[in-house]
């Protein structure tokens, strides 16, 4: 099982999959070659019978939510479709496990939560931390990905041109968010605290309270925090549509910025999805025009 590890991991990275996620692979796979050692079994000849009593050990002994179970569930269809594709099994049986165990996910009509323009600007407005307050102005007003914003610097903001420049990342085409006036102004006033906080002289552009980069889970708490102060989350729930997530930003941006009219190609080149088809690969967006058409269809906040 080592071997066929190694093996999947390395194919991970040559299909670009980000460390981050390999880990998080790693992990949940480790669990499962585990548990069937135990049972004196191994990947290539375990069956849906054993993953379902896998399952079963992961929600009924150790009590995990419904989502980590779906993070294992997604890690193991991975293996298995590579393990298919490499001949060593015939099918991937993860799949109807999956599909069976968090079809509540699949069948809920909103699936993941989206709040109003309303909500998000309450949600803003009653977070009284300047940092806090910038962190999710900047998730909502440009669609960026959680890691996208961990990784910023202070030299990445043109706050004369009212844009940032993403680092290169495998996930991301477009590299160039746009800001608007709302936006920008909760970035100055972070920056000026920032500055008398930045013992360290740390470059990110958002620090956590020991002066270094602000984290993952840091960017998580801030939205998690702010949310639930306003009833848009709820910590304890096992329901997606009850949690507010950095990533629901981005799902609220997205589904605003279409509503306000703005063209299916814009919004794709915003949130710098990959693409793949040949008319999305030659079709050239001119820069200004994607900005003056965001201006356009960003939602005001009152900030």
């Amino acid at each position: 099982m080592d071997s066929i590890i190694k093996e999947f991991e390395r194919d991970c990275r040559v299909r670009g999959m980000a460390e981050r996620s390999i880990d998080s692979y790693h992990t949940c796979i480790r669990a499962y070659g585990g548990y069937l050692a135990i049972h004196e079994k191994d990947f290539l000849t375990a069956k849906k019978d054993d993953l379902v009593s896998f399952i079963e050990s992961l929600r009924l002994e150790k009590g995990l939510s419904i989502m980590t179970v779906k993070r294992y569930l997604a890690a193991l269809s991975s293996l298995c479709e590579y393990l298919v594709f490499k001949e060593q099994i015939q099918t991937n049986y993860v799949r109807p496990v999956r599909s069976r165990y968090i079809r509540s996910y699949k069948e809920t009509p909103e699936g993941r939560k989206l709040i109003s323009v309303e909500d998000m600007a309450s949600l803003i407005n009653c977070t009284l931390d300047i940092r806090d307050k910038a962190v999710i102005t900047l998730l909502a007003k440009t669609g960026i990905r959680r890691n996208e914003l961990v990784t910023l610097d202070t030299s990445d903001v043109d706050l004369i041109e009212n844009k940032i420049r993403l680092k290169p990342t495998a996930k991301r085409s477009n590299r160039t968010l746009f800001m608007d006036d709302e936006c920008s102004y909760a970035l100055r006033r972070w920056l000026k605290i920032r500055e008398e906080e930045n013992k360290k002289s740390c470059p990110a552009l958002f620090l956590n309270q020991e002066g270094e980069r602000l984290q993952r889970r840091g960017v998580s708490d801030v939205v998690y925090n702010a949310a639930a102060r306003v009833g848009l989350h709820n910590p304890g729930s096992e329901k997606l549509e009850d949690h507010c997530s950095p990533h629901c930003c981005r799902h609220w941006f997205t589904t605003h910025m279409r509503r306000a009219g703005m063209r299916r190609e814009f919004i794709q080149e915003l949130r710098g999805d990959s693409r793949r088809e040949a008319i999305d690969i030659y079709d050239h967006i001119d820069l200004q025009e994607l900005k003056e058409a965001y201006l356009a269809c960003v939602p005001q906040l009152g900030i």
